[in-house]
């Protein structure tokens, strides 16, 4: 019999308003991803979203002191413990929030190894949506977390717009993100059971996301 614990998705938002479009973008992140997920398995799927603006005090308290509340801890824990991980921060001087980065600071180096997670950022702008690539991708490889292809960024001008005969709209890319981010998450939860019950023998199996990326050269 499969397992029938839940699948774990944590969506961390840093952003600092309330209402946050950055707290939007990660709610429907969760939602595209909780959906895809199922639709595709019958284990149930936990949704859990961390504002880091409430943790703002103690995460700076433990930056300097090296103790964490009982809070953040358990924070930390879920985060590290998810199935699988999205990432939202609003763009500060054309890099993520110091908040945000303060927050993976305390992340232990190897504790996402292999996470898969999904990557947003909201902005003003379009003119900042180059952040996805040369600062949060980098950031979550150094973390040797597996980052899904498709990264979302929303400027101020996406939310409502349904796109173009060249751009896709932001709710096409939530979905495509979300999608990614459930087949990553399958991939990993599901192949190790499968193999215990050989079902690659003769069935198709689920290929864990990293393999695919290895055979296809982007590991």
């Amino acid at each position: 019999m499969f397992a029938t614990t839940p699948l774990r998705l944590v969506a961390v938002s840093a952003g600092l308003s309330q209402p946050s479009s950055t707290r939007l973008l990660a709610d429907r992140l969760a939602h595209a991803a909780r959906e895809r997920l199922a639709a595709e398995q019958d284990r149930a799927v936990e949704v859990r979203v961390v504002e880091l603006r409430d943790l703002a005090v103690d995460i700076a308290h433990h930056l300097v002191s090296g103790f964490p509340s009982t809070g953040l801890r358990e924070t930390i824990d879920a985060v590290t413990e998810a199935d699988g991980l999205i990432a939202v921060t609003p763009v500060f001087t054309a890099s993520y929030s110091g908040l945000f980065k303060s927050f993976f600071d305390l992340i232990d180096p190897t504790a996402l190894t292999g996470k898969p997670v999904a990557l947003a950022a909201t902005g003003g702008t379009a003119r900042h949506s180059l952040v996805l690539e040369h600062a949060l991708r980098p950031l979550f490889a150094y973390l040797r977390a597996v980052t899904v292809p498709t990264s979302v960024y929303a400027a101020s001008e996406d939310w409502g717009s349904s796109g173009d005969e060249y751009t896709e709209g932001l709710p096409s890319r939530i979905r495509r993100a979300g999608g990614e981010l459930a087949s990553a998450v399958l991939g990993r939860a599901v192949s190790g059971p499968a193999r215990a019950k050989g079902l690659d023998d003769g069935e198709d199996a689920v290929v864990p996301f990293e393999q695919q990326l290895a055979e296809l050269g982007l590991d």
